[in-house]
């Protein structure tokens, strides 16, 4: 498919995409999210990671509050997103605590991230990651993802690709809405691990 085709394809794509995030309702959204969340530690890959890099949701995509306190709760180390706005960077840094999340300042997007000029560990720095939660807003049953089009978490891949030995577990979380038969990628695209979703079955 050529390059133009696959960017008209994911254009039309998102636009669906949205629409159909915007019809889930909060109740059906919280609902789906405790189901995930429970997958999420019964999984194996999790259990066994100890650093981990998970995203704070927007108002479309699966919550991971429940999913950051059991992170402290089992004593794994946390890092969450810190989005440059105006490139394509992206660092995962360190998150304190579950508490400090709504300490942290809003970004344009209505997402806490710490502050640009703030001092943090950030993950690759330090040892890497072993289990990435990744957001989207589509995926197929291969592991394709359709982002936002910033290339934050395609990059960030990449980066780990070359500054750690073992790549990191990348785990998207899903609502069965974002579920789709087939995503337009590219080169640049990288696949996930694993698609976590209401009725897929856990590894």
């Amino acid at each position: 498919m050529a390059a133009a085709a696959v960017r008209n394809a994911k254009q039309s794509l998102r636009a669906e995409l949205k629409q159909r995030l915007r019809a889930i309702s909060a109740e059906e959204r919280l609902r789906q999210s405790g189901v995930l969340t429970q997958k999420v530690i019964a999984h194996s890959q999790y259990q066994k990671s100890r650093r981990v890099a998970v995203f704070l949701s927007m108002q479309d995509e699966i919550e991971t509050e429940e999913i950051i306190k059991d992170i402290f709760r089992q004593g794994k180390t946390c890092f969450i997103p810190r989005y440059q706005f105006q490139s394509s960077h992206m660092d995962m840094v360190k998150l304190a605590s579950p508490e400090e999340i709504s300490l942290l300042p809003k970004t344009s997007w209505n997402i806490h991230q710490p502050a640009a000029g703030e001092l943090r560990e950030e993950a690759l720095s330090t040892g890497g990651l072993d289990l990435i939660f990744m957001p989207g807003l589509g995926f197929d049953k291969h592991g394709n993802r359709l982002g936002r089009g910033k290339g934050y978490y395609d990059n960030y891949l990449k980066r780990c690709l070359q500054q750690q030995e073992v790549k990191p577990y990348t785990l998207a979380l899903a609502f069965k809405e974002q579920i789709c038969p087939q995503v337009p990628v590219d080169e640049n695209d990288m696949k996930v691990d694993e698609v976590l979703y209401e009725e897929s079955s856990a590894s």
